[in-house]
């Protein structure tokens, strides 16, 4: 508002003094609104097959369903990159959120692009692998080896070129059975094609907590460094991260049905609404209280002095 619209004599003052309540009940209104749902998933049963054209037969099945809160099986067991086997659970054993990236070390295109974006992202995020969340590739393929995974792990450790940031980087291989256990929980579904010995499937990357329970999923082959680094801090509870992030996350709230963060609207209006009301009503108590100051006084005999 310019300067020129604010009048320390008048009519004005008493006018503004009128709108402050309908302003003060502006900002409670506001507040006592519940916040709106967040869009629901799309469905892919065959119940409303009638509603969108079918799928391609290669692509029936595959799609990834989220299951937020899911507890991950942190007892099925991996190969890490040396071909040992670990439980799941060894990357949640240092109470760190986790990245985990369902890919296929075979891949010719989507897989890589999924790593390379990941990377990309993480690598505008200050905060770093090994110290305050782990990266877990795991290769929904049994046909992969630990040899493949070492090899995948090489070329993204020089990619991302952060040091002290190569034991937080974790590429698994795994049998069916152990796969199939991961990605039924992550709600991960692909679909193999014998006659091109490749893999029809979706691609995302997902954080879990660090008692292992799924927290956020990012779609797509880029992701949002401010997403990312937000999921994480949400993940950890406040764990990791700086106050500036917990204020974002007060403005920024998770879309389950877009996969990123978002700003709330509503909570952007009521901080300012209020801000408004406590300038508006702070200014109009200096000018009361200057007006008093500068009016005439009369003394006794009902002169001015």
């Amino acid at each position: 508002m310019r300067a020129s619209g604010f009048m320390f004599r008048g009519a004005v003052i008493p006018a503004c003094a009128r709108l402050l309540p309908i302003l003060a009940l502006s900002v409670f209104g506001a507040a006592a609104q519940p916040g709106q749902p967040a869009p629901a998933q799309p469905s892919y049963s065959m119940q409303d097959s009638n509603l969108r054209p079918a799928l391609p037969g290669a692509l029936q099945g595959v799609g990834i369903d989220q299951r937020l809160d899911y507890q991950l099986p942190l007892d099925a067991v991996f190969r890490d990159e040396a071909g040992q086997s670990v439980p799941l659970s060894t990357f949640f054993a240092s109470q760190k959120p986790v990245i985990l990236a369902p890919v296929y070390y075979r891949c010719p295109m989507l897989c890589t692009q999924i790593l390379t974006g990941l990377e990309s992202s993480l690598k505008a995020v200050s905060l770093n692998p090994g110290r305050d969340f782990e990266v877990v590739a795991f290769s929904f393929d049994p046909k992969d080896t630990p040899e493949t995974a070492q090899s995948k792990r090489e070329l993204y450790l020089r990619r991302y070129s952060r040091p002290g940031t190569a034991n937080g980087w974790h590429f698994l291989t795994g049998d069916a059975r152990n796969i199939k256990l991961l990605t039924d929980a992550l709600g991960f579904h692909f679909k193999y094609d014998p006659a091109s010995d490749q893999f029809a499937h979706a691609s995302a990357v997902m954080i879990a907590t660090p008692e292992g329970r799924l927290s956020r999923y990012f779609y797509g082959v880029e992701y949002a460094p401010r997403d990312i680094r937000l999921g994480l801090v949400e993940a950890s509870r406040g764990k990791v991260g700086t106050p500036v992030d917990q204020i974002l996350l007060f403005c920024f709230h998770y879309d389950p049905a877009t996969g990123k963060y978002g700003a709330v609207a509503i909570r952007s209006l009521r901080i300012f609404s209020a801000l408004f009301v406590l300038v508006s009503g702070a200014f109009l108590v200096f000018v009361i209280r200057r007006e008093k100051r500068q009016k005439p006084g009369r003394d006794r005999a009902g002169q001015i002095r």
